[in-house]
């Protein structure tokens, strides 16, 4: 080996091994805060960006009613029709939201149902049954007790069809004397008797 070779060599091995330093320390930072970024929790303050003040998100509807003004929101219709499109919609709707607490059914006992401290109240309870349209809507709106408001993620329309759908959800639970006739009529088998409380 000549000794240009030779020189070549210790010349490799040695970047080689200044390429490889473990050190933690950077000696020149290009950059600093994309190397070492600050860590932000979701739903922490200053995790979510908020809009230039003033602005309005498309399609924005604000609901003016406040949380305690429940004799406001009692007094809401409901604008749209029972039809199967809006029930289905309301459906899906309500598997996103709200089934993860109140369940399939409606029983409160969606999935995490059970590592909750106060249990999410059944929707076919003769209390809530008694409630008008509007305060449902209202509750989905603004929240209530554990429940978060879901204005904010669910327009108008879909929170209506929500409603329509823990209605059928209630009739499910009770069905009256002529929902059972019908179901005969149509060669469908009535619901199965089951411990339905109020």
């Amino acid at each position: 080996m000549n000794k240009g070779m030779l020189h070549m060599l210790v010349l490799a091995v040695g970047l080689l091994g200044a390429g490889c330093d473990r050190s933690n320390i950077r000696k020149i930072e290009y950059m600093p805060d994309m190397y070492r970024s600050a860590a932000v929790k979701a739903q922490e303050p200053g995790a979510v960006r908020l809009p230039p003040e003033g602005t309005v998100p498309r399609n924005y509807e604000p609901y003016h009613i406040a949380w305690e003004d429940t004799l406001s929101a009692d007094a809401q219709l409901n604008p749209l029709p029972r039809t199967m499109e809006v029930l289905r919609v309301g459906q899906r709707y309500y598997n996103i939201y709200c089934g993860v607490c109140h369940g399939p059914q409606g029983d409160g006992d969606g999935p995490v149902a059970p590592r909750m401290t106060v249990k999410p109240p059944v929707l076919y309870s003769s209390k809530l049954r008694r409630w008008p349209d509007g305060r449902l809507f209202h509750t989905i709106t603004l929240g209530q007790g554990n429940m978060p408001g879901y204005g904010y993620a669910i327009t108008p329309e879909k929170r209506w069809a929500i409603v329509h759908y823990v209605r059928a959800l209630q009739r499910a639970a009770f069905p009256t004397p002529e929902d059972l006739q019908e179901m005969e009529a149509l060669g469908l088998s009535p619901p199965a008797q089951t411990t339905r409380t109020e």
